[in-house]
This record gives C-alpha cells, structure tokens and sequence, in this order.
C-alpha cells in the first residue's frame, strides 16, 4: 500500500525535510533501499549508510536530518515511529469472518460479531470469543477458556481450560498457554502428580513468541500483565507473574513462583530460579543466571563470555583451587595483622 511522505508525516507527527509528494510502498534499510523505499536510521553507527543512501526517503531524528541526502520524516522516536509506518505500508491480511466448514465449534460457545475460526480449529464447551478475534488453523480452545476482543492467534495454539487471553494480543504458532505445571510430590521414592488447578490469566495487547510454554497455576493463577511481549521458545512455570511492559527475550526460562516486576527487561537465553522476585526497571542481560532477589531498578549481568579454549581451561583449573586459595589468603591476612599489631608493641 502506497503512500505519500505528506500523508505519513501527517500520521506521524513528523516533521517534513524534502518534497512530501514522493511517494513510497514499502520499507527497506539505509543500504538496500531504492526510490519506492521507506528506511530509518537511530544510531551513528549507521551515518555511512545514511550518506549512500538510495531510499526514497529516511525517518530519523534531529540530530541526523542535516546529513540525510534525501527527503525525510524527522521525529522524536525514530524507531517506534518507523515501527507505525511500517503498519502503514505493510498492513496485516487478516482472514475473512466466519467459521470453517473444518472447524469443530461447541453449541454453547459465545462467538462474538466478525470472529474468524479457521480450518480444523477446536472451540471448546464455554468458550467465549470477543469480537474480530481471529482462531487461526489448527488452534484448541478447551472448555471455558476465553480470547478478548481483536485477539489473533495465528496457527496451532493451545489454550488450556479456563484461561483467559485479553483484547488485542498476538499468540504465535505452537505456543501453549496453561499446559500443566511440572507439580510433582515424591512418596517411596517414587513421583505424585500434583494437579494443577490454577489457570493462566493474559491481559491486553500482549505478543506471545512462536513455541513459548506459559503453564497454569498450581493453584494460584500464573498472571501476564497489560503489555507483556515475550518472544520465541520460553518457558514461563507455573505461578509465575510478569508485571506490565515487561520483555523477555527467546530461551529465557522462568522457573515456578517467580514475580518479574514492571518494565523489565531479560535478555536471551537467562535463567530465573523459582520464588524469586525482580523489582519493576529490573534489566538483566543475556545468558544470565539469577538465582537471588533482585530488589532494586537497574542492569545485572553474570557468566563469563566466550574465551579461547586454552584461556578458558587455565581459568578453569584454577577455579578448582579458589577455596583453598581463600583460606591461605585468609591465613596470611591474620598473619599481616598479627605482624603489624606486634610491630606496634614493639615501638
């Protein structure tokens, strides 16, 4: 879908830098783009590429609109405003209304007006299904469970007995929303089921990643707050609770009871141990093991980056011994006072 640089301006709250009747139809980089092109630019790393350039025209912000060779949209939040552009030029094909002839859908389901169930999906007894939500191929709504308003589940999602998915959320294929919690209780040496009973409860304008596992509560509800994006292949246990705006990276494992708080941030590939509890503003980088309260705002890290083999192996042999070489360092440390002390004496 085509549009000019005026009309983007003008649903952008941009600023206007060149002639706003060029015309562009779809997105592109600085490097690869050509004259029907949109690209953006949020960083100096990306100057030389600004300067070359073949785009029609660039969204950036002030400080790079005097370097920019071609027309442009100058915001305060290039990126996000890229991002509505984007939306803009590519917008979403979304299926027709309606059930599938393939589709199996309960008598007593409440589906809402312009509700599209596609082929071979299952619409439990008790659904409910808000209005201009969209059940994609293959997806399973067991009993009572609930999808809000303008909803899209794209393909091959599962949503397990009595959850509930707010308005305007995007759940990805594969993913599975209330599967049973790892619960188990060990008696003679073997292993109990204990039944889950919670449920998994998803607020507004959430985006669940392709293959991403939330189970439901063991007996409280595991809570996604208004908001929440995560990405693809995590694992969020049961009884969890993500507050509001949070993002979380893909292969991040979330392990039961443990609380994230609002606007936090978890990188890729982090590990979260249970019953823990991160404040609001928390952000941890990648490939990080938490595996204590992280009570206050701010940026934590742990592991070590990769290293050459042999540097890697010394360091490793030599963590062997840090015990050992604690207590000697401790010994030689009284040692040192002890010293001192009768050196003191002694004047």
């Amino acid at each position: 879908m085509s549009r000019t640089l005026f009309e983007l301006g003008e649903a952008l709250d941009a600023r206007l830098q060149g002639d706003g009747n060029i015309r562009v139809e779809r997105v592109s980089s600085l490097a690869h783009g050509s004259s029907s092109t949109l690209a953006f630019m949020v960083s100096r790393a990306h100057l030389s590429e600004l300067h070359r350039t073949q785009a029609g025209a660039v969204v950036l912000g002030e400080e790079w609109a005097a370097e920019c060779p071609v027309p442009a949209l100058v915001v305060r939040n290039p990126h996000a405003a890229f991002a509505r552009a984007v939306a803009m030029l590519h917008p979403e094909r979304k299926p027709a209304p309606g059930v599938h002839a393939s589709a199996v859908v309960a008598p007593d389901a409440q589906i809402g007006a312009g509700v599209s169930i596609g082929p071979h999906s299952v619409v439990a007894d008790g659904c409910r299904i808000g209005a201009n939500a969209v059940i994609g191929p293959g997806c399973v709504l067991m009993s009572g469970a609930t999808v809000g308003a303008g909803t899209h589940l794209v393909a091959q999602v599962f949503v397990g007995s009595d959850c509930r998915l707010g308005e305007r959320c995007r759940i990805h294929p594969g993913v599975v929303i209330g599967a049973d919690g790892f619960g188990l209780a060990k008696e003679n040496g073997r292993w109990i089921k204990v039944p889950q009973v919670g449920r998994v409860i998803i607020g507004d304008e959430v985006d669940i990643g392709a293959n991403t596992t939330v189970d439901r509560g063991a007996i409280e509800d595991t809570v996604l707050g208004d908001g929440v994006k995560l990405d693809n292949q995590i694992q969020v246990a049961h009884n969890v609770r993500i507050g509001e705006h949070s993002a979380i990276a893909g292969c991040v494992g979330i392990a039961g009871s443990a609380v994230i708080g609002r606007g936090c941030t978890i990188g890729g590939g982090v590990g979260i141990a249970g019953h823990l509890k991160l404040a609001d503003g928390v952000h941890v980088t990648g490939m990080s093991l938490v595996a204590s309260d992280l009570e206050q705002a701010g940026a934590y890290s742990s592991s070590l980056p990769a290293q050459p083999m042999r540097q890697w192996q010394k360091n490793a042999a030599r963590l062997r011994h840090l015990d050992e070489m604690a207590r000697k360092l401790k010994q030689l440390e009284a040692e040192v006072a002890r010293l001192g002390a009768s050196a003191g004496q002694s004047e």
